[in-house]
């Protein structure tokens, strides 16, 4: 059975591990993706109309510049019959050229067709997105990797921070609700 939570799952999946034909398990036919950036530090287009525009925008695109990606959804998935589900996220990823680190964080808005519960609309928001220094890409990424995969408490990515240097604008987003 098709839920919401398995229609993000798949979602993080393609984008995540560059598997495009997966976004049909994520995202209807005709499936809008807004996508609200403010930051500098990155860019997406505003809109993609259609599942194979959003998986040319969020999988294959973004697949040619990053790698090592991991998405969380810091919160508890949604229920099996929601139609609309908000969460904050954070990413953490190298770049393919250069091996830099870079860690962002902001929301998603899903809104789910009621016969399917795949995707008919995702807004994307992107808060912040930092580049520690690039000798502390072993340890963010080792941080990263140990965090429950997609589903992730804040608490648990606000426990393993002590040594993260170039993080605090990101840190203070995802702290910024009482945990």
């Amino acid at each position: 059975m098709q839920t919401p939570a398995a229609s993000i799952f798949a979602y993080l999946q393609a984008k995540d591990g560059n598997r495009p034909h997966l976004m049909s398990h994520a995202f209807t036919d005709q499936a809008v993706l807004e996508m609200v950036v403010n930051t500098g530090t990155i860019s997406f287009p505003p809109i993609a109309n259609g599942r194979d525009a959003i998986a040319e925008v969020l999988v294959r695109r973004f697949g040619q510049t990053y790698e090592n990606v991991y998405t969380l959804c810091l919160s508890p998935p949604p229920e099996d019959k929601q139609a609309r589900f908000t969460c904050d996220w954070m990413v953490a990823m190298t770049e393919k050229g250069s091996g830099a680190v870079r860690v962002g964080c902001g929301s998603y808005d899903w809104h789910f067709a009621e016969d399917s519960f795949l995707a008919e609309r995702l807004s994307i928001t992107i808060e912040v997105m930092q580049s520690p220094p690039s000798d502390h890409c072993d340890e963010v990424m080792n941080w990263v990797s140990v965090l429950p995969y997609p589903w992730c408490p804040v608490e648990a990515v606000m426990r393993r921070t002590s040594n993260l240097d170039g993080l605090g604008a990101v840190l203070a987003y995802i702290g910024r609700k009482k945990i």
